[in-house]
């Protein structure tokens, strides 16, 4: 195991999760709770925290000094401190501060994960590896969920120890695979500059959407629980918990399925799901059925695998890296500006955000219709957008 970069990667996507998953399940109700935040606050909170993601172009730069792997390993090291420190400082300012810190180490961590993933795994393989890779994050969620249960239930403590416990052996834990695993090679020499090819114009544009899709999902419809349904934080990570038990047992079978069906009809289904999830966020009055769409709306972003691999069917292997920081920034784009903008649109109509994120939804799908059944360097769409040849495509 020591000798297997496959290894490393899960155990990586481990420590994030496991320390990501707490930080997120806690977050509306210790800010609600303690620094006494409305709609208009979180989204700029979660503006805030998509600001790393947005410079994540910048990876490139400091690949210029270290390696990806020592990079993954520094970024998650410092998840792990601002998730630390989060319970310390339970007012606004402080945790506008605290997000960011935590968020550049998440950010720069998923990028340059991204980045090995798709150099160390074969390509026949990926879509299988990231659907085990996303029921390790199941499980490790599904740890950090029992930590919370044992910690501020059983044990009484406050979310102030909550925070400081898990990030504290989340870096425990960095530290302990920095010191196990050897230093991997790289099979292709990467790019150190930053990188836009024409010819992977469809994969950018599907990426803008998914960030857009993503926030509205990741900001509002958990913010929803609490506001409108009023969640307890037992009721939240209990609906958490459900998410990852799905996704634990599920995923890796969905990994297989989009090797089989493609990454066009992987992502049809994905879209056309979400579509009808948004759609009925924005008429739900019901508790029940608005935790059941949140466990559909997360279960179909196990889909999400076939961007990915369709990524990598269609990438010179030398651009992987370069690439892989700049969708992040272009993920980012809309990330954003759109929690702050649409945590004012909040405040008066909570179902039109909804529907803005089911209209993302159906751009996504307009889009995907354009992606080739057998993707390839050379075939990056199936219609609209060919470059007459990768030389063309490339000046």
């Amino acid at each position: 195991m020591k000798n297997n970069p496959q290894k490393l990667l899960l155990w990586m996507t481990f420590i994030m999760s496991l320390v990501f998953a707490v930080w997120q399940v806690l977050l509306n109700n210790f800010v609600i709770e303690r620094a006494q935040f409305t709609g208009a606050e979180i989204g700029i909170l979660q503006s805030l925290r998509e600001v790393p993601g947005f410079l994540a172009f910048t990876a490139i730069f400091v690949l210029l000094l270290i390696k990806e792997q020592a990079f993954a390993l520094l970024s998650l090291a410092l998840l792990c401190i601002g998730v630390a420190i989060t319970g310390f400082f339970p007012q606004v300012l402080g945790l506008y501060i605290t997000t960011v810190l935590m968020s550049i180490g998440f950010h720069y961590f998923e990028t340059v994960n991204q980045s090995l993933t798709l150099q160390w795994v074969e390509k026949k393989n990926t879509a299988a590896f990231l659907g085990k890779a996303l029921a390790w994050r199941s499980a490790a969620a599904l740890i950090g969920y029992g930590s919370i249960w044992l910690i501020m239930t059983w044990l009484k403590l406050d979310y102030q120890w909550m925070y400081a416990i898990i990030g504290a052996l989340g870096l425990v834990m960095v530290i302990t695979i920095s010191l196990y695993f050897p230093t991997f090679e790289q099979k292709e020499p990467q790019h150190k500059k930053i990188i836009l090819r024409k010819r992977y114009w469809l994969y950018y544009m599907l990426t803008f959407f998914s960030g857009a899709r993503r926030q509205i999902f990741m900001v509002f419809a958990g913010f929803m629980m609490v506001e409108k349904f009023g969640y307890s934080i037992s009721q939240i990570t209990s609906l958490f918990l459900i998410n990852y038990v799905v996704n634990l047992f599920f995923a890796p079978a969905i990994g297989r399925l989009i090797g089989r069906i493609g990454e066009r009809n992987a992502l049809t289904i994905e879209y056309l799901g979400l579509i009808a999830v948004f759609i009925s966020y924005a008429l739900v009055e019901h508790a029940q059925i608005a935790a059941a769409l949140y466990v559909i709306d997360h279960l179909l972003f196990a889909m999400a695998i076939a961007l990915k691999t369709y990524f990598q069917k269609i990438a010179d292997p030398k651009d992987i890296a370069a690439t892989m920081s700049v969708s992040f920034t272009i993920n980012h784009i809309a990330a954003v500006i759109i929690p702050a903008l649409l945590g004012l649109l909040w405040l008066t109509s909570p179902s039109l955000v909804f529907y803005i994120g089911a209209s993302f939804a159906v751009c996504s799908l307009i889009l995907a219709m354009n992606v080739p059944r057998h993707p390839q360097q050379g075939e990056e769409v199936a219609y609209f957008g060919k470059m007459p040849s990768l030389v063309n495509a490339e000046k």
